[in-house]
């Protein structure tokens, strides 16, 4: 029963949601899974990992053919920074390395900050 209602909740709230929260939701799932992958590796568990991996590649995925290269100049050396955790994403992911998610982590970190801080702003 209360599974039902999250679920309808969840549900509602993705579809409702304006664009900007939405690509909050994304880039706070991307922070959510690459960690959640992290620990995976550590604990062993690959298929964890590997799936948890492989939704944050596809949340990358969405924001790069999400973001719209023609309108500022700023958004190219995004897409090439969303290119590049992506692709240190899937090494990570083949070779199930902590190491190469270290370093990626704080820029994922990085871009959910970006967003968020950008969010705030305008609404002011």
């Amino acid at each position: 029963m209360y599974q039902n209602g999250y679920n309808v909740y969840k549900n509602n709230s993705v579809n409702y949601a304006s664009k900007e929260q939405l690509l909050l939701m994304l880039v706070d799932g991307a922070v959510k899974f690459v960690k959640i992958g992290r620990q995976a590796i550590i604990d062993k568990e690959i298929e964890k990992a590997h799936n948890s991996l492989t939704k944050t590649q596809d949340i990358f995925v969405e924001l790069m053919v999400s973001l719209d290269v023609s309108k500022a100049d700023w958004t190219a050396p995004l897409l090439d920074v969303y290119r590049f955790i992506k692709e240190k994403l899937r090494e990570a992911n083949m070779k199930k390395s902590i190491e190469i998610l270290d370093e990626v982590i704080p820029l994922i970190e990085s871009v959910s900050k970006l967003w968020h801080d950008a969010y705030i702003q305008s609404k002011k």
